[in-house]
């Protein structure tokens, strides 16, 4: 099967269980029968999946041709709730400066760190506030232009990279596209809402479900590893079965050091480089409930 012809089903098959969960169930299934919502389980069961793919598109590797990847990774954004380009942006940040200062959610700093204070954004960020973040930041460019120049300024810090962030998305055509996004976003969501009416509820949970699992994700490949270099991640083991529902992003280590390589071909990539697995996924995922991690306390990348 060709690269093309793969994700093209990946497309159609991430599309269509988020036209049931956004759709049919609340207009078609539910007014027959409220058990239907049990339907909700499978677009959840597929999060992480479905963010896989959308991680193609944020690298470019979707689709030949860069305008075809770009409106897929848009019309996948929106429906995930969140602006294409927030997402593009924070996720290359994110591969530059991994593991820096900059960009490291369970290091705190003692003597300089309140630790009280940085466990509460700790576990409030795990336990699905990253996604929560990633909503509300891209609906937030809704704003006065000032208004968004004003907050990165505040938000800036040495151990963040809001400022960089901010910059790249107020370029006028950046931020006229996360605009267009935040206000799809609205406008699809609310629909939706409405549509579930009394069974709105179910729509919540499928969605505080989708955070919790995105933002568990997002760090377990970093978490506790040496600090320093942003090619530093780790990977990680599953059944063969659930690394390909993963589209083997459980191999981050190997998209860390190649990120030009699509997620089809990571396996061979990492049986040529011949590094093992740094341990198991499901058990890195429970270490991350252990909480912050002081930077004293973790070595230096090759010390």
């Amino acid at each position: 099967m060709t690269d093309t012809r793969r994700n093209a089903l990946l497309a159609l098959l991430f599309f269509s269980l988020q036209a049931l969960q956004l759709g049919v169930i609340p207009l078609f299934l539910l007014p027959l029968d409220v058990r239907w919502g049990w339907l909700l389980l499978l677009p959840v069961l597929f999060t992480n999946s479905w963010w896989a793919f959308m991680h193609e598109a944020l690298h470019g590797h979707a689709f030949p041709g860069k305008a075809l990847t770009r409106r897929l990774g848009r019309l996948n954004a929106v429906l995930f709730g969140a602006a294409f380009d927030l997402l593009r942006i924070g996720h290359l940040l994110h591969h530059a400066f991994s593991r820096t200062p900059r960009e490291r959610s369970e290091v705190y700093v003692p003597g300089r760190d309140n630790l009280a204070r940085f466990a509460a954004a700790y576990y409030f960020r795990l336990l699905g506030g990253l996604y929560l973040f990633e909503v509300i930041g891209s609906l937030l460019f809704l704003l006065p232009q000032r208004w968004i120049e004003r907050a990165g300024a505040r938000l800036a810090a040495p151990n963040n990279v809001a400022e960089e962030m901010v910059g790249h998305l107020l370029q006028p055509a950046m931020l006229a596209a996360v605009r267009a996004e935040a206000l799809a976003v609205l406008a699809l969501y609310a629909a939706c809402f409405y549509a579930y009416g009394k069974q709105a509820w179910m729509l919540a949970l499928a969605l505080c479900a989708r955070a919790l699992l995105i933002s568990l994700m997002d760090n377990v490949f970093h978490y506790g590893t040496p600090l320093g270099d942003a090619r530093d991640a780790r990977d990680l083991a599953l059944p063969p079965w659930a690394a390909r529902l993963l589209l083997h992003f459980n191999l981050h280590g190997v998209h860390h050091r190649k990120a030009g390589l699509p997620w089809h071909a990571l396996p061979r990539q990492h049986q040529t480089d011949g590094t093992a697995y740094q341990g198991s996924l499901w058990r890195a995922l429970l270490a991350q409930l252990r909480g912050p991690i002081a930077e004293t306390a973790l070595p230096k990348s090759g010390g």
